[in-house]
């Protein structure tokens, strides 16, 4: 950072997530029956300071009169700050560290905690201006040191007078007070600090509204722990992804914008042009039309099992590394199967429905135990291997079919044909992928195999049976029931129809694409993918990625990485290591792996580099994107 350049940074919801006045509160007030009451009436007076709407030290009185703080719970109240410490400040504290003698902690808080906490960072003490608390013989919080004019309104520019800085003076908060000191011509931009809070009445006022202090090291072209700030990858969220996963992105300092619902090809086309990473589920898709207009795109999130919806060829081609959730919700599809199978066998969903209607059928015609019936299960992937075990258990006999040799689980019987299968089993359920080979593998004529009497259940994809057949083989009575969570044509939302041959069908259950709904595979699943698509952009890891080859690496440490994608073609990694060696530039590890399409190549180096060598790199024959982890 140039000398002439200070920084003037605020305390409360700036270097910290919170008010640390109100955290005093949730320590002195705890036994208080009263507390809830008097931590809302702290908060609000905190806000109307900060606004501008109170006097400072009004509020200060206020606030310190409802505490009732001990000088014994100061220590309680530092552990708890540091544990609350803004993400962008962590993320910088070498910055801080390197240029502590010019940054400056100016604060209507006190330096009882705010000292023990900024030490941390390489934050000198002596530059540290903030209030002080006045105790009692014993050591309650009675009072301020009303004579220090941080204690006084307009306190931080009076402050900032007496401090006499020299260069230029940019200032980092939160509230009306930090712009203050713009307002009264002692700094030369306010920057509006939105990591933990926004207020519009100070954010109207800023020359720039910044989401972290990445985003004003990136600005100010200083030196930064990340080449990139976090704040400027815009992340697009789709079809009412969970809000954990909606958090996780935020709490990464990533701009996350939600939609409720899918988007069309046409809509996302324009909506896409500025996103960095955008997570789906099962509605929108990802098309290479969709792709030519993603300029900034690094990752694609399918918050669900499949990726059919995803053109993962142009996504390589585009270096585009995509994630899903292969596991998260394996078992809510699984235990929904089960119920199906149960609820088809006993013909419940016309029993209950004919209850409705007045109707009282006790007959046990048609109706059945599930023990002892042949389960046949095509596709015996994650889904299809666990529904077998748990099929087993229930005391189905369990036979399987998968174009792919598969070790069976238990004791399910694996069928070479499948043909066999649906000929021999009185339960068949279908559980594989939404590739395009696999688009009605049940037609007529496969459906005309089945046992008669048969339950089929599709809980995989809409296209992979072929609807007309099955509604034909529902109304003649050769099979006895279906149960359909997928269909060819979905609905993009919530308050649009779904149109269907299967409406109205006897023992037949029709549910909205929902085997995976469930709370507890919604929240795995918002934490499996995020968690992926950051460690990727953290530090390349594409272990999980269904389109790059998966490299799982080791934590970068003390080096710069260089992540180079390209097409898959001869003499690339020497093309990298012979310009590394050019420049001189020591590799300390190496990582490459490849698949048919793309190289991957992970390179990390000691921390001298010159542009000049980075420029090279990105010329290579091949190079499809390049980006420098730091």
């Amino acid at each position: 950072m140039p000398h002439s350049t200070k920084f003037i940074i605020d305390f409360d919801s700036t270097f910290t997530q919170v008010e640390a006045l109100d955290i005093l509160g949730e320590i002195s007030l705890l036994n208080d029956p009263e507390k809830e009451v008097k931590l809302k009436a702290i908060k609000d007076i905190t806000d109307k300071g900060m606004e501008g709407n109170v006097t400072f030290r009004d509020s200060l009185i206020q606030r310190i009169d409802i505490l009732k703080a001990n000088k014994s719970q100061i220590d309680d109240l530092i552990a708890a700050l540091k544990k609350k410490v803004s993400k962008s400040f962590e993320r910088n504290k070498e910055f801080l560290q390197d240029n502590a003698a010019n940054i400056y902690i100016v604060s209507n808080g006190f330096k009882d905690f705010i000292i023990p906490i900024v030490a941390d960072y390489g934050i000198l003490s002596a530059n540290v201006f903030a209030n002080e608390f006045v105790y009692d013989e014993s050591d309650n919080i009675v009072d301020f040191n009303r004579d220090n004019p941080l204690s006084q309104n307009n306190g931080k520019a009076e402050t900032i007078k007496k401090i006499n800085l020299e260069g230029e003076i940019y200032v980092i908060g939160d509230g009306y007070t930090d712009y203050e000191i713009k307002k009264s011509g002692l700094a030369n931009k306010f920057y509006a600090f939105t990591e933990n809070v926004n207020r519009p009445k100070v954010t109207k006022e800023a020359d720039h509204i910044a989401p972290s202090l990445d985003e004003i090291l990136y600005v100010n072209n200083l030196n930064t722990k990340f080449s990139y700030p976090k704040s400027r990858i815009k992340v697009l969220l789709l079809e009412n992804v969970h809000q954990i996963g909606v958090d996780l992105l935020k709490e990464e300092g990533y701009d996350v914008e939600v939609v409720g619902s899918a988007m069309s090809e046409e809509e996302l086309c324009e909506k896409i042009k500025n996103v960095s990473i955008i997570g789906i589920r099962s509605k929108t898709n990802i098309t290479r039309k969709v792709l030519e207009n993603a300029n900034r795109l690094i990752a694609v999130g399918a918050f669900c099992i499949g990726t059919n919806q995803i053109d993962l060829e142009a996504c390589q081609e585009k270096g585009i590394a995509v994630f899903n959730a292969p596991f998260s919700n394996t078992r809510s599809v699984v235990e929904m199967a089960i119920a199906e199978i149960i609820f088809l066998m006993r013909g419940f969903a016309d029993k209950t429905a004919a209850l409705h209607q007045s109707k009282w059928d006790k007959s046990a015609t048609g109706s059945f135990e599930i023990r002892g019936k042949k389960l046949g299960i095509i596709g015996y992937g994650n889904i299809g291997a666990q529904l077998s075990v748990l099929a087993e258990n229930m005391g189905m006999n369990v036979f399987y079919y998968d174009v792919i040799e598969k070790l069976a689980l238990g004791n399910a019987t694996k069928v070479d044909s499948l043909d066999k299968l649906l000929s021999t089993c009185d339960v068949i359920t279908l559980h594989v992928d939404g590739r395009k080979e696999n688009e009605n593998i049940l037609d007529q004529s496969k459906i005309a195999l089945m046992k008669k009497g048969a339950i089929l259940l599709n809980l995989s994809r809409g296209h992979v049976v072929e609807i007309p057949a099955l509604r034909d083989a529902i109304l003649s009575g050769h099979l006895a029931g279906c149960a359909v969570d997928v269909f060819p044509e979905e609905p993009k939302n919530n308050s649009e129809p779904l149109e269907s041959e299967l409406i109205g069908l006897p023992n037949t259950i029709l549910t909205p694409h929902i085997g995976g709904s469930t709370l507890e595979a919604q929240e795995n699943i918002a934490r499996f993918v995020p968690g992926k698509i950051m460690e990727y952009i953290n530090t390349g890891n594409t272990y999980n990625s269904v389109n790059f080859p998966n490299i799982q690496l080791p934590f970068l440490q003390n080096a710069h990485r260089l992540i180079h994608i390209h097409t898959n073609e001869p003499g690339v990694l020497a093309k990298i290591n012979q310009i590394l060696a050019n420049f001189e530039i020591n590799i300390v590890g190496q990582y490459l792996k490849t698949n048919e399409k793309i190289g991957y190549v992970i390179t990390d180096i000691d921390k001298a580099y010159s542009s000049e060598a980075i420029d090279a790199l990105k010329l290579i024959p091949g190079t499809i994107r390049f980006r420098v982890l730091y």
